[in-house]
């Protein structure tokens, strides 16, 4: 069976192709998926390069989808032919956290899914939405549910709220499609005019550009007048002082990234002063994948896929990742 791995110590030149042992027939409560497609995050980037520690010889990638081969005893819930995508923490089925770290989650603690056949609990995957393909399925595990956990499950939006989101990559796209899908008002930032005139023509009702707006939080402030009731905060350290000053008096921050480092100061004056409730989050559970695929069966979005690569071609498609050139998500498909 073909896969991908990466030996230590990382780097995209120890990203090669292997041979493993095909999975077999699966056991009972299991299922063999054909897989078809994936999406990169920059948490798998981080296991590539290094930067994360993982087990020497380690398939990379956290989202998969494909095709149900086979059925072990008592599975109810899938049948041969059935389209699927995989779950960021199999082991979280339901109910508030419960997991703090990566151990189970695949391309992480365990192989991930950039290899052609995988045997796993049914429990690890649930139905893709209706007409999805195999990359469009795979955004969802993370950066999509990621999105969805910060803005419904938590934020719990609503019509007519006011949105900030940072940057336009997968998981702000994924907000950008959630948000308007439910009537919400979102401005968005970037570097670059061209991907913010991207962000208008899906909704985006206020865009910044933060390399020629350096007070961009309170720009953000004036255009929500008073503030924005929520804001997806991507970046971490080096913008959260930003993202304080743009939300209203009572909002939320939904902390789910660290694109700019993994530690900083928190301008906690500002933070208190605003009563704002700053909450950080990875992902989310199978349940609310679940929620989350009914939605997408219900509104029809389907996610911004910016570039395909094939999976012999993986460290490819982490060095485009690495330019930051793209708009949502990059696809590796076989």
């Amino acid at each position: 069976m073909q896969a991908m791995t990466v030996s230590a110590p990382g780097g995209l030149d120890r990203l090669t192709p292997a041979d493993r042992p095909d999975p077999g027939a699966p056991g009972a409560g299991a299922i063999r998926v054909a897989l078809h497609g994936s999406s990169l995050n920059y948490h798998d980037l981080g296991i590539v390069l290094g930067r994360m520690p993982s087990d020497d010889g380690r398939i990379p990638l956290a989202d998969g989808a494909g095709t149900v081969e086979a059925v072990g005893e008592g599975v109810d819930e899938f049948a041969v032919g059935d389209s699927v995508v995989s779950c960021f923490f199999p082991d979280w089925q339901d109910g508030t956290p419960t997991i703090g770290d990566f151990s189970r989650t695949p391309g992480d603690g365990i192989d991930g899914f950039a290899q052609s056949h995988v045997v796993l609990p049914a429990t690890a995957f649930t139905h893709a939405p209706k007409g999805y393909d195999a990359v469009e399925a795979a955004t969802i595990t993370t950066a999509g549910l990621t999105a969805w956990r910060a803005l419904v499950v938590d934020a719990q939006i609503k019509a007519g709220d006011r949105l900030l989101l940072l940057g336009t990559g997968g998981v702000s796209i994924w907000a950008l499609q959630i948000a308007k899908a439910m009537g919400a008002r979102v401005a968005i930032t970037s570097s670059s005019d061209d991907k913010l005139e991207r962000a208008k023509a899906l909704g985006a009702d206020f865009t910044v550009n933060y390399r020629t707006d350096e007070d961009w939080g309170q720009t953000v402030f004036d255009w929500a007048e008073g503030g924005v009731d929520h804001v997806v905060e991507v970046g971490g350290p080096g913008t959260l002082a930003q993202s304080i000053t743009a939300v209203r008096v009572g909002g939320h921050i939904s902390l789910i990234g660290v694109l700019t480092g993994v530690s900083g100061e928190v301008p906690t004056a500002a933070l208190m002063g605003k009563q704002a409730r700053l909450q950080g989050l990875i992902v989310g559970s199978r349940r609310e994948q679940q929620e989350f695929v009914r939605a997408l069966d219900a509104t029809g979005i389907r996610p911004v896929i910016d570039r395909r690569f094939p999976l012999d071609r993986l460290a490819d498609a982490f060095q485009y990742e690495m330019d930051g050139s793209h708009f949502g998500k990059i696809g590796v498909e076989w």
